[in-house]
């Protein structure tokens, strides 16, 4: 077995990855990682790692890279992500879901005739019902 990789954990990394282990909330992701680096300090195979946490051999192969590269924490942690700049920034959003969550306003009725839709007058854990136009009238798409 070829490891270009080699995990070598001192023992206070070990001390570290145990007690993330064994208690408090933490993210599933940093939890399977602190997993592959105990198991591959301890000598098991890329291929029992991956059998036994149910993750790829490329997720093993970049936890062990960013480790040697880096440090335990650029192991554990997530790197950043590329992606589409958001386009709400925060503030502009919770005001869009705070007028989308709100009553319509005075004098005007939630439905499909005017310009505040019935799917926005409820709560957001209500079930909103889409509705498209028919030729008896309004109909429910679900």
């Amino acid at each position: 077995m070829n490891i270009k990789f080699c995990v070598d954990l001192s023992q206070s990394e070990r001390d570290q990855l145990d007690a993330l282990l064994s208690g408090g909330r933490h993210a599933t992701r940093k939890i399977k990682r602190a997993q592959i680096l105990l198991a591959a300090n301890d000598g098991v195979s890329d291929e029992a790692i991956a059998a036994t946490l149910k993750v790829s051999g490329s997720t093993i192969y970049r936890t062990r890279r960013r480790f040697v590269e880096a440090n335990l924490e650029g192991a554990l942690t997530e790197e950043p992500r590329p992606g589409v700049e958001r386009k709400l920034s925060s503030k502009e959003e919770a005001l869009l879901v705070a007028t989308a969550c709100s009553k319509p306003p005075p004098g005007r009725a939630a439905g499909p005739s005017n310009s505040w839709p019935m799917r926005w007058s409820g709560s957001p854990t209500m079930k909103s019902y889409l509705l498209r136009p028919s030729v008896d009238g309004w109909r429910r798409t679900i």
